[in-house]
């Protein structure tokens, strides 16, 4: 009888049962609405539980007062008129097997002044917080036992939700904040000694569960060790657990660091070009000097490393939590003997990038993540008669097109004109510490190929070959070609990035790498001359470098930039290149606020400006076609079929989607196909 998986193993914690060690831990991806979990949020839970797994943790730093504004979407659980939202969340939860509980937390300075009723935030000491820019004030007596009130009644509204537990933040918001000698300054009887500095936490921890009664779970995410030389050490950090503990704790969700600045934060959620599973050694350290539960997420992110944690005694829980943003059905994949069809997290961290990038979180590659309300994990088979697909081009939106069409049980050829499939990405993925992003690719190929598609390489499709097939629908992602059409003078001299990242050249000596998109091209261009030993200056026309990169992405590429000495100009555009002295360059660099003008005289210009629809194929199918390539939007929003008919002489619907269409990102090539392909 073959052995049981040991992710797969029940799991007792305290009266609760759980399925599996499987946890989404607590996150915020901000889909509440008006600070409440409504249809948008509780679907995004549902779906993992659906998905198999054994508990999902909502409410990723739910905040317990008004003087604790939301600083990313956060659940305002001192409101009562939340409580009957969680009460659906956790029925649909529990219907579908899971167990859920939610985060509590007070932010501390980790918010802003200006949001929310303007309350001045509260610490223990007056210091600024890097991320947020809160300067905030001593926290007095009065706001203390306010606060505790606070915490108390938020998990009592959690109980009586029907949710199965809560967890106290306690990682640089303000419960940890006067445990940490780092940021506890004070002489008031509440600072110093570390019975002192325990003080605040415990009257929190006490408050809460005489609250909730000895039933309900009660757990804590809290900093074992801060990393920092002026900081929490474990020694003192499992000293106040144990007290913790005394006071009504049942588990511990392990963190190593602090989360205060970029920098700090992306060590404690480490991307993609890091170790995997950085701190699963420490926490195994932690769990064994501990009486209660542990549980640690931090770039656990292959069912491997999770089975290694908790079959070797590491873990008692394992947190999968932006895996299962990528794949919400990763535990029931592994329950059917599916494993290696699990949708990979390639550890882009866009999930956490994206909420300030534009307000909520999105996986890379799973457009249907937090879109639940619209579109589906799981493809079903059409119900209509099988077409004969055609799709050109096997980048990011071509091979998810094929995908979903396959699933869909249509018969589908893809040609692509390259050897490999991969588009962009490839190029991309060509920086060392990026390599994880052919993850996106080779899934989909594998998934496509599950499904039935063909696949054709080395194939420059025209016209006659996609006739050729007698398709019902086509689908044009040819992707597109590097942009430099915004220089009005020597377009002929310059290099792009992608000359740099697929090592068509390898530009030496002095280079200028011009950046008017924003995102992570230039950003690995620079880092791969520089690294590559030239010397190069990146220059932008925004006032900060790459204003598309995100917290969680950024650091490594500042980090890359500072290692090997590269200069930054910012607010200077690129308008002239021309030929100067001994086979050299004169970039001509215009500042954006003064109109002054400098000219460096360099050995290479490489530029990006996102690309130009390489659309020419579309352009010649468009009269043929049954819809002269329109797409009803209205029917694309709503998820109803595309029956556009504006041309009773064509014989096949027509598609452009990705970069066919304009210079986007990954994601957005794939919600083309997704959407659009989902209906057809």
């Amino acid at each position: 009888m073959r052995a049981i998986d040991p992710l797969l193993e029940p799991f007792q914690l305290r009266s609760l049962t759980l399925r599996n060690r499987v946890v989404s831990t607590s996150h915020e991806p901000a889909y509440a609405e008006d600070g409440l979990p409504k249809d948008r949020y509780r679907l995004y839970h549902s779906e993992k539980a659906r998905g198999g797994v054994g508990l999902t943790m909502i409410g990723g730093s739910a905040i317990v007062s008004p003087d604790s504004p939301p600083a990313f979407g956060n659940l305002q659980l001192y409101r009562d008129d939340i409580v009957p939202w969680l009460r659906r969340l956790a029925d649909d939860v529990h219907e579908n097997g899971a167990a859920v509980m939610t985060q509590i937390t007070h932010l501390g300075r980790r918010t802003s002044n200006y949001a929310g009723d303007w309350l001045p935030v509260v610490y223990p000491s007056a210091l600024r917080e890097p991320a947020h820019r809160a300067f905030p004030k001593i926290a007095e007596h009065w706001d203390l036992d306010r606060i505790v009130g606070h915490y108390a009644e938020a998990a009592t509204r959690c109980r009586d939700a029907g949710l199965d537990g809560v967890e106290i933040q306690s990682y640089g918001h303000l419960h940890d904040a006067f445990l940490s000698p780092a940021t506890n300054r004070r002489d008031d009887g509440l600072g110093g000694a570390l019975e002192h500095r325990m003080a605040f936490p415990r009257r929190v921890i006490q408050a809460v569960r005489a609250a909730v009664g000895p039933d309900f779970v009660v757990g804590i995410r809290m900093s074992m060790d801060e990393d920092r030389p002026d900081g929490l050490e474990l020694t003192e950090a499992l000293a106040a657990l144990q007290s913790y503990v005394a006071d009504g704790i049942d588990f511990l969700s392990i963190i190593k660091g602090t989360i205060e600045s970029d920098a700090t934060l992306a060590k404690v959620i480490p991307s993609m070009g890091t170790p995997s599973a950085p701190f699963l050694e420490f926490a195994g350290e932690v769990r064994r000097a501990v009486s209660v539960p542990v549980m640690h997420a931090s770039r656990i992110s292959d069912v491997a490393t999770a089975r290694h944690a908790i079959r070797d005694g590491l873990l008692d829980l394992v947190g999968m939590t932006r895996p299962q943003l990528a794949d919400p059905y990763l535990v029931s994949k592994l329950a059917s003997g599916d494993e290696e069809r699990i949708r990979p997290c390639v550890g882009a961290n866009y999930c956490l990038d994206a909420i300030y990038e534009s307000g909520d979180a999105k996986c890379i590659h799973n457009p249907a993540t937090g879109r639940e309300q619209t579109l589906t994990h799981v493809i079903e088979p059409t119900r209509a008669q099988a077409r004969k697909a055609v799709v050109v081009g096997a980048g990011p939106a071509g091979l998810e097109a094929a995908r979903v069409l396959g699933e869909r049980g249509h018969h589908v050829v893809l040609l692509e004109a390259a050897d490999v499939p991969g588009g962009q990405v490839l190029l991309a993925s060509s920086s060392p510490r990026r390599r994880d992003l052919i993850g996106i690719i080779d899934w989909r190929v594998a998934e496509a190929k599950h499904a039935g598609v063909e696949f054709r390489y080395g194939v420059y499709a025209d016209a006659e070959q996609v006739r050729a097939e007698s398709p019902d629908l086509v689908i044009v992602a040819t992707g597109g070609l590097p942009n430099r059409t915004f220089l009005g003078e020597g377009q002929d001299l310059v290099l792009d990035t992608w000359d740099v990242m697929d090592g068509a050249a390898r530009p030496a000596g002095m280079v200028i790498v011009y950046d008017d998109n924003g995102a992570e091209p230039a950003l690995d261009a620079t880092e791969m001359l520089a690294r590559g030993g030239a010397h190069v200056e990146y220059v932008t026309p925004e006032r900060i470098v790459a204003p598309l990169v995100g917290s969680m992405n950024s650091p490594a590429y500042l980090a890359a930039f500072d290692e090997h000495g590269v200069d930054v100009t910012l607010a200077y555009r690129l308008t002239a290149v021309a030929k100067a002295e001994g086979g050299r360059l004169a970039a001509t660099l215009r500042n954006e606020y003064t109109r002054s003008t400098v000219d460096r005289i360099v050995d290479h210009v490489v530029v990006e400006h996102g690309t130009l629809p390489n659309d020419e194929l579309y352009m010649d199918l468009v009269a043929e076609s049954t819809n002269l390539g329109e797409v009803d939007h209205d029917a694309l929003l709503s998820g109803r079929p595309q029956d556009v008919r504006t041309n009773p002489a064509g014989t096949y619907q027509l598609f452009r989607i990705g970069d066919a269409v304009a210079s986007r990102n990954i994601h957005a090539a794939i919600y083309d196909a997704l959407r659009l392909c989902l209906t057809t």
